[in-house]
């Protein structure tokens, strides 16, 4: 049995959470060689009504996502992670995330803050690291701290 990760998908949302995950897997990413998958899910249900308003809502959410991504790929690879891969996808972070992305990309790892931007949904029908701890068939690690491994 390998103890050694080579998959790890990181998903930032741009909380602070979000790049307190992504700063603990690059560390566990040089550790084990492995590529770092960085993840960000531009959810259409928080804007599919109002984009009947401003059709542009879409083309800048993803400008956003790959800007975050763009910036956290440099500081990976800064930081010696040899392999980094950018993945914007739309849809839901509760299926995308610990369902679809990790058959589609081999992850082992999925690593994800303790919260994200979303406190209203989070209130409502539960956190999206709430649903990726439950229902991923791969390990995870939730952080809440800021302190690296």
């Amino acid at each position: 049995m390998s103890l050694n990760y080579k998959q790890i998908l990181v998903a930032v949302d741009g909380s602070k959470e979000a790049e307190w995950a992504f700063k603990k897997s690059v560390g566990i990413a040089i550790r084990n060689q492995a590529t770092i998958n960085l993840v960000n899910i531009i959810d259409t249900r928080s804007y599919s009504s109002i984009e009947a308003y401003d059709r542009s809502i879409a083309e800048r959410a993803e400008k956003f996502a790959l800007e975050l991504l763009e910036g956290y790929k440099k500081e990976a690879e800064a930081a010696g992670v040899q392999n980094v891969n950018m993945v914007v996808e739309y849809g839901s972070p509760k299926v995308l995330i610990p369902k679809d992305l990790p058959k589609k990309h081999e992850i082992d790892l999925i690593i994800c803050g303790a919260t994200g931007l979303n406190a209203m949904e989070r209130f409502l029908i539960g956190s999206v690291s709430e649903m990726i701890v439950r229902t991923a068939k791969c390990d995870v690690l939730v952080v809440r701290t800021e302190e690296t491994l």
